[in-house]
């Protein structure tokens, strides 16, 4: 798998103040990789200097191979970005917005807006002023405006905000596809719920540091906890177990001590559905990463 972007070892400092301290994440083609993290952690510097809006004190951003610091044209090219929402010309129709971007580029057609356009879900609105439009509506245009310059990275600082559910569900499904055809996807919220939907990586920073790299699917498993699906929990006499009901019940037990307690179950004559690890929710893995849920 193509890696399209890494950070290596940012650093950032204002004044006495260090921001980021040695962060380090990487994104590969079809990745949406979620970055979160408390307000103040560093979440925006961080995207400001993968973007070059801000100078990196020590470090490496490599785009497609390429440093900014030293190649910062050739690299960017292939980046497109959204901060926040995005702003256009509120007066003129979608199509004229897109057109006046893309003739900064000089080398896109009515055809590759067109296309784009379709690509994004704007075809029967894209005539109308963008004052008309939704939120939603102008998050996509938005992310056709970004992607204007056939990047394979794109980059969003907190995309869902002020989005009602359908806008949400339009963008979700907008940024599977983006990804299913190999584009990486660095996005930044506190909707965690959201996230955990569409992301397949995570990236937890803190104070600057970070505290987690790696799948949802793996910061999302309680390893510490086990969940027991049984025929009757009435008759079960086994030490320390907690959320009991009817037919399950949680324990905390190393994997030597879930053997035991399946032979137990076994020999006292109840029927085991189900052993697993207990599975958060995202932002249940990102309080308990954080120490926000004690």
């Amino acid at each position: 798998m193509k890696k399209l972007l890494e950070c290596i070892n940012l650093c950032k400092s204002f004044g006495k103040k260090q921001i980021l301290k040695n962060v380090s994440f990487s994104i590969n083609e079809g990745d949406i990789l979620a970055f979160i993290g408390p307000n103040g952690s560093g979440k925006t510097t961080t995207i400001k200097l993968i973007l070059g809006l801000q100078k990196i004190d020590s470090g490496e951003v490599l785009i497609n191979g390429l440093d900014i610091t030293k190649n910062f044209e050739d690299a960017i090219r292939k980046v497109g970005a959204i901060v926040e929402n995005p702003d256009s010309y509120m007066y003129l129709t979608g199509w004229q917005n897109l057109r006046l971007i893309a003739d900064y580029y000089g080398n896109i057609s009515d055809e590759d807006i067109n296309e784009l356009v379709k690509y994004v879900g704007l075809e029967s609105r894209i005539n109308d002023k963008v004052n008309k439009y939704s939120l939603g509506m102008r998050q996509r245009l938005g992310i056709a405006r970004a992607l204007l310059n056939k990047p394979n990275i794109l980059i969003l600082d907190e995309p869902t905000n002020g989005l009602d559910p359908e806008g949400i569900k339009d963008l979700r499904v907008l940024l599977k596809r983006l990804a299913s055809d190999g584009m990486g996807i660095l996005i930044s919220s506190h909707n965690l719920a959201e996230l955990e939907s569409f992301c397949n990586k995570v990236c937890i920073i803190d104070n600057g540091t970070i505290i987690e790299s790696s799948e949802v699917t793996t910061l999302k498993n309680n390893e510490n906890i086990v969940v027991f699906k049984v025929s009757d929990t009435t008759k079960i006499d086994i030490k320390d177990i907690f959320d009991v009901n009817k037919t399950s019940f949680k324990v905390s037990a190393s994997k030597e001590n879930i053997a035991k307690i399946i032979k137990k179950l076994v020999k006292d004559g109840i029927d085991i559905y189900e052993v697993k690890n207990e599975e958060l929710t995202l932002e249940e893995a990102f309080l308990k990463k954080t120490k926000g849920g004690k």
